[in-house]
């Protein structure tokens, strides 16, 4: 389970209920406005659970308490598919043959390393692809509809530089666990009390010795409970206000909270801590001919265009410049031979930023597919980041944004499920 576990670690969470074979007693548990949840799904999820918390000689709650946590995610899971569906939100077949690869590339692995390491594990690759499939249709989804949620003052920007002033290219990173214990998003008096007094008694529990992932998993509101409540590594700019002052001053192993928000009192626990690093930051000078497939225009046709212009720039029989200008589909580049300018390279989604990585300076890349349409690339030049002024403004306002993103994420979330129709089925 090491290279999977890896992927987990890494931010894409793999749930394998599309690998359990149905059976005649398979039924349907629960209704989702549209869709349903079959029991099927539960338990294959409950058994994922499972299985990563042997390999990683986990303990885990009751059965019942995992069977509601998988549920809720389900649930979750279902209300954002249904909600791509509707906004017409799709992953075509190259676009997640180029994310597996990248997948498979982040861990040093070739794509035939990562078959061999699922059929190990018992799941089928076709199941592998679908259920990446739906993550990256998940992340679309939160992306378009939590953007707009987040706004950012100058003020902040400004305070938040100088503090980066202050601390310099060196930052402290924190391994955070976290338990939720929630309450309605109009809640009563009533609620809030009986919230807070459950928080109570987990940090009691806590403070006497009880599993944090054990507690997290069996309890937790949170979206990261069926992980034991690991939020991962964040620098102290990264993580939700709330968390950033708490955790300041703290060192590995203490809990902290019960602290109260508007999704009810959280209870963070330091996992772990690492020391002061030095960031150098690279950027990259670019250019690119963006084609988008359509319904006249077939993946494979937008892709042949863009490997023929690769052979005349190579001939000298047509310019990169002149080609971008007269076919490329991205209008804030176009007009400028397809220069994007200097850019740290992280802006990029991910197919385009990895392309770049791969390349040296003057090198043209093959036709990439990300989700915007097929793309010819040019890298120009490197250079590392001289932490201008600009440069820090910019890493101000990305680690508000990121940090917004998330606890606007959250909120999200949780008004999406109130205003559900959610019936689970006896």
């Amino acid at each position: 389970m090491k290279f999977i576990s890896k992927v987990l670690l890494a931010g894409v969470f793999f749930i394998t209920a599309a690998i359990a074979q149905e059976t005649p007693l398979d039924k349907v548990a629960v209704i989702v406005d549209k869709g349903v949840i079959l029991e099927s799904e539960i338990n294959a999820l409950v058994n994922e659970v499972k299985r990563n918390a042997e390999a990683n000689n986990q303990s885990l709650p009751s059965d019942l308490a995992l069977r509601t946590q998988a549920i809720e995610r389900l649930i979750m899971k279902s209300l954002q598919m249904q909600m791509a569906d509707r906004m017409g939100i799709q992953i075509s077949d190259p676009q997640l043959e180029q994310t597996i690869q990248n997948i498979a590339k982040d861990q040093n692995a070739t794509l035939a390393d990562l078959r061999q390491q699922l059929q190990q594990n018992g799941i089928s690759y076709d199941s592998y692809r679908e259920n990446v499939r739906e993550e990256l249709i998940m992340g679309e989804v939160r992306r378009a509809n939590v953007r707009r949620r987040v706004y950012i003052t100058a003020q902040e920007i400004e305070a938040l530089t100088k503090l980066i002033d202050q601390q310099g290219a060196e930052q402290a990173e924190y391994e955070l666990g976290h338990i939720l214990i929630g309450f309605p998003s109009q809640p009563t008096d009533e609620d809030v009390a009986a919230a807070r007094d459950r928080a109570d008694r987990v940090l009691e529990l806590l403070n006497n010795g009880s599993d944090f992932a054990k507690i997290a998993i069996a309890s937790s509101s949170g979206t990261n409970a069926l992980e034991g409540g690991n939020m991962g590594w964040m620098n102290i700019n990264a993580m939700p206000t709330l968390f950033a002052e708490a955790v300041q001053g703290k060192a590995k192993g203490e809990l902290i909270g019960p602290i109260r928000s508007g999704a009810g009192f959280h209870i963070l626990k330091i996992l772990d801590t690492r020391g002061i690093e030095t960031v150098t930051v690279e950027e990259v000078n670019a250019r690119h001919i963006l084609i988008k497939p359509s319904i006249i225009l077939s993946e494979d046709k937008a892709k042949k265009m863009l490997i023929d212009f690769k052979r005349q720039i190579e001939n000298n029989e047509a310019t990169f410049a002149d080609l971008a200008k007269e076919h490329s589909e991205d209008p804030g580049s176009a007009l400028k031979g397809g220069n994007l300018g200097w850019a740290d390279p992280t802006i990029y989604v991910p197919a385009f930023r990895d392309a770049l990585a791969s390349l040296e300076p003057n090198e043209m890349s093959d036709p990439i597919r990300s989700v915007h349409g097929w793309h010819l690339i040019e890298l120009l030049e490197r250079r590392i980041d001289d932490a201008t002024e600009k440069r820090k403004e910019d890493k101000a306002y990305q680690l508000l944004y990121n940090r917004k993103f998330q606890e606007e994420t959250e909120a999200w979330l949780r008004e999406m499920r109130d205003q559900a129709y959610i019936e689970v089925v006896e």
